[in-house]
């Protein structure tokens, strides 16, 4: 038996894994798995296939108003849909990848997605992954996990995962991106990428899926019977 509206937020830096983990605990729980990381994707496809400019604020707001995402859990995956279209597998590309920390950044998206969150976030347990879950859309979470990894493991983790997909790229290119991502990520005005004060760390550099799962696991128990 878990409380009303137990929430686990699950913060980190790129490719740490934390869609992984958090998918993991949200199904050994029976807990909702919200992927925040996939809606801002989403919105930098949108944006992308619509010749949107950055600092087109009005052309910004516009596709916000038009933009609606979901998420269809099934058997195998979650599917992200934006505006009906199932596109979870376009939203991970490196295209996506390459602009998704600039749109993230921009005050009327995070507004927009953060509201969207945290309706997600009412009357259901949760488990949600970013990078401003903690500090910014649950900053009363029950449990509050920062995720971390070297980059190197880091790049190769994400090189595995677009050479999988049949991308062509370098281990320098992704070096390169996930360390503009973290600048971008960590710099930017609006709910920056930052461990909250009540969070506990999860360095997985060196551990297995299943150790990740049980250490959060043991945490959430812990959370419940006190």
């Amino acid at each position: 038996m878990t409380k009303k509206n137990f929430t686990v937020a699950i913060d980190g830096f790129s490719s740490c894994g934390k869609s992984t983990v958090a998918k993991a605990v949200a199904k050994k729980l029976n807990f909702v798995f919200v992927d925040s990381g996939a809606m801002y994707r989403a919105v930098t496809l949108f944006i992308q296939r619509n010749d949107i400019a950055l600092d087109d604020d009005v052309a910004i707001q516009q596709a916000l108003d038009n933009i609606h995402i979901d998420f269809v859990p099934n058997l195998e995956k979650t599917q992200i849909l934006l505006n009906g279209e199932d596109v979870s597998e376009a939203i991970r590309t490196m295209e996506v990848s390459e602009y998704v920390s600039e749109v993230s950044a921009i005050k009327a998206v995070r507004k927009a997605m953060v509201h969207q969150q945290q309706q997600l976030g009412k009357k259901r347990n949760i488990v949600m992954d970013g990078r401003d879950i903690g500090t910014t859309v649950f900053p009363s979470a029950d449990l509050k996990i920062f995720m971390t990894a070297s980059p190197q493991v880091r790049a190769e983790r994400r090189y595995a995962e677009l050479a999988a997909k049949g991308e062509e790229i370098t281990m320098e290119e992704v070096k390169e991106n996930l360390a503009h991502r973290d600048h971008i990520d960590s710099t930017r005005e609006e709910s920056p990428l930052r461990q909250a004060e009540d969070a506990i760390v999860l360095d997985n550099t060196d551990l297995t899926q299943e150790e990740q799962l049980d250490f959060v696991l043991n945490l959430v128990r812990e959370k419940l019977t006190n």
